[in-house]
Parts: C-alpha cells; sequence; structure tokens
C-alpha cells in the first residue's frame, strides 16, 4: 500500500477485475490480445451501462454516477 486509504481503493478494482474475469474472460476464449481488449471493452460497456449492482439499489453505475450529476447540477 502506498500510503493511507489506499486500500480503500484497492477493494474496488479488485472486485471489478473478479467480475470481468468470471464474467467475460473465463466464458470466452480469446484468439488475440486485440480480441481480448475488444472483449473486455464491451463487457465494461455492459457492466456499466446495462448489469445492475446490488450495491446502489439494483441500479447500474451509469445510472447511480449520472443521477447524482443530476442532482448536484439542478441544486447549484
Amino acid at each position: 500500500m502506498y500510503g493511507r486509504g489506499a486500500w480503500e481503493d484497492d477493494v474496488f478494482v479488485e472486485r471489478l477485475w473478479r467480475s470481468i474475469k468470471y464474467e467475460a474472460i473465463c466464458l470466452r476464449a480469446c484468439a488475440s490480445v486485440p480480441d481480448a481488449r475488444a472483449g473486455i471493452g464491451r463487457y465494461l460497456s455492459f457492466y456499466n451501462g446495462k448489469r445492475p449492482h446490488p450495491s446502489p439499489d439494483r441500479r447500474t453505475p451509469d445510472q447511480a454516477h449520472f443521477n447524482t450529476l443530476q442532482l448536484f447540477r439542478v441544486a447549484a
């Protein structure tokens, strides 16, 4: 760890990579590195835009993030 609170950031990144590994990479065999990168890109689009998450009230990360930004924009 590089500083105070660094482990807290690492938890979210490790959880994301675990999801990528088990839901995208292990399910599909990639023939090349560009093919793997494209597959990970597609999965990240799905992960952020279409896959509901249990923690933010079954919303996608995009819904949770952009709705929060709209609340701040309206309040300002």
